[in-house]
């Protein structure tokens, strides 16, 4: 009987031991993909008040960017794309690293914007809007078309 109890109480003790390692492997994963959603800030998910998606497909994805005036939003990121400013514009852009300069546009103009992570204010006393077309990298396009 003293054998049997050694030998169950061992199974235990491995068991316990496999249920801690699990749920710690389980913790290390969602504080991983906690860390990764947070590192790439989707706009349209963390400041929907500036942030409206127009239109999207497997190739691009259309925002409509509006901030009234002196507004500011959250640190997110963008990929490469082409903004078409509707109204002049005046911002402030704090970067990723810190650095912050001031960035402006008129009404009409179109410009190609490299990949950036940042949080915008807009530093004029009327609200800006633009339309922003991010475009898609070829591993994205397989997802499904959708507005």
């Amino acid at each position: 009987m003293g054998a049997n109890f050694s030998a169950r109480s061992s199974d235990a003790s491995l068991n316990i031991k496999e249920v801690t390692m699990r749920k710690n492997l389980f913790l290390s994963a969602l504080l991983w993909f906690g860390a990764s959603t947070l590192l790439g800030q989707d706009p349209v998910k963390v400041d929907p008040k500036h942030y409206k998606l127009e239109f999207e497909n497997s190739q691009v994805r259309v925002l409509r960017i509006t901030y009234g005036p002196h507004e500011k939003s959250v640190m997110h990121e963008h990929p490469a794309g082409v903004a078409v400013f509707l109204t002049d514009q005046n911002g402030k852009f704090t970067l990723a690293d810190g650095k912050s300069e001031e960035r402006g546009g008129k009404a009409g103009e179109a410009r190609w914007l490299p990949a950036e992570k940042h949080l915008p204010e807009n530093l004029s006393e009327k609200p800006l809007e633009l339309i922003l077309v991010e475009v898609k990298t070829r591993r994205a396009a397989a997802k499904p078309a959708t507005k």
